[in-house]
């Protein structure tokens, strides 16, 4: 019999954690839960503890770990707490893949760890490539780690690969949804709310990715991501516009052929990608029908309306620290949007201030990153009045 493939789960209560969790239990034989882990939200992980049987959890919030361990006292499941733990269970034996869909810069440490334990990670966490691109790229050759992307538009771009490695790519398009603002003025923007960025028209996904979307920040994101995955210049990572969100992303070789990865928008697809590959198991997912998308449309974005796009870009080309600059700025401005501290178009303002205020260093190493995440929170936590 196949042995079970050891399963660790970093933000297990988050949107790709819950999701992962359903693709988990459709495959019992094959997949073996070992750890689950969540920031703040003790009450679902301890429901999810119960269900699914890990043998290990963990919650990042010391304050909470008395909740969880008297919760579970009687299901015999081991119970820590604290950042250092969420990077000491990941290097368990039991563990073979790594399932990172913590939200922001909180999930870098505990990739590094993983890396450094060589277990294959399933990468959920964009922002740990948009952070430190260059050494954890670095970090997984050297201990030789695959890395299987979970975002839809870079699990689409694998997928075109796939019998396609020793072909050079030319250039790849980023599909984007446009969000709920698409076609809006700068003018119309300004006024735009909270409930309103919160309504995205074809994903179901976290307030923090919800509202990255809105504002095009997690399509820039996802720009510095491919160019680590895929090794790829800046010029070779394009982004185009489509609402249907049909297509989740294309590659163009030298020969100006393209191949293009389809599907309804369905989080669970790219999930199961990443925990399966290279193996493609039988699903219950609603199958794509043409006729009920008789028209599919295309269209360029516009950085000049949505500046977090071209601050993304600006900040690649410029690489060393200022991009780990441009994610802490963006986290702290979000969170302040959604607290309604600021308005929706303050966000770019204050990620590009903290962008240039920031320090760059050419190959900066981890103590860097760290500092400089750290600078850039406390600079635009500054900016917000």
């Amino acid at each position: 019999m196949q042995q079970k493939k050891g399963i660790a789960i970093l933000g297990s209560t988050g949107s790709i954690g819950t999701q992962a969790l359903e693709v988990l239990e459709q495959y019992p034989d094959y997949f073996d839960l070992q750890v689950i882990t969540a920031n703040r939200n003790a009450d679902l992980l301890i429901e999810q503890a119960k269900k699914h049987h890990p043998n290990t959890v963990v919650i990042a919030d010391e304050s909470l770990y008395e909740k969880v361990k008297n919760a579970l006292w009687d299901d015999d499941i081991h119970v820590y707490a604290g950042a250092d733990a969420l990077s000491q269970v990941v290097s368990s034996n039991e563990v073979h893949t790594v399932l990172t869909a913590m939200v922001g810069y909180s999930g870098l440490k505990p990739t590094i760890a993983a890396i450094e334990a060589k277990k294959t990670i399933a990468l959920a966490n964009k922002e740990t490539l948009v952070v430190a691109g260059e050494l954890i790229k670095k970090m997984a050759l050297e201990n030789n780690v695959a890395i299987y992307p979970v975002d839809s538009e870079h699990s689409a771009i694998f997928q075109c690969l796939t019998g396609e490695f020793q072909n050079p790519i030319e250039k790849i398009y980023l599909t984007a949804s446009g969000g709920p603002f698409r076609g809006f003025t700068t003018e119309q923007l300004q006024s735009v709310t909270r409930a309103q960025a919160l309504k995205h028209p074809n994903w179901s996904m976290g307030a923090k990715i919800t509202i990255d979307s809105a504002s095009m920040m997690n399509k820039g994101l996802e720009v510095i991501e491919a160019k680590w995955l895929f090794d790829l210049r800046p010029d070779q990572v394009d982004v185009i516009v489509h609402p249907q969100s049909i297509v989740h992303s294309l590659v163009q070789f030298e020969d100006g052929s393209m191949k293009a990865q389809w599907g309804l928008p369905d989080m669970k697809l790219p999930i199961q990608y990443a925990l399966t590959y290279p193996d493609r198991f039988p699903t219950k997912f609603e199958r794509f029908n043409f006729m009920d998308y008789p028209e599919l449309t295309f269209e360029k974005p516009d950085p000049k309306t949505f500046r977090n796009l071209q601050l993304a870009y600006d900040a690649m080309d410029a690489g060393g620290t200022m991009p780990c600059a441009l994610n802490a700025a963006n986290e702290i401005a979000v969170q302040a949007f959604l607290e309604e501290k600021i308005s929706f178009l303050q966000i770019a303002e204050i990620n590009e201030k903290t962008m240039h205020a920031a320090a760059t260093k050419g190959t900066p190493g981890l103590e860097d990153f760290v500092a400089i995440d750290s600078e850039s929170r406390a600079f635009a936590t500054g900016l917000i009045k």
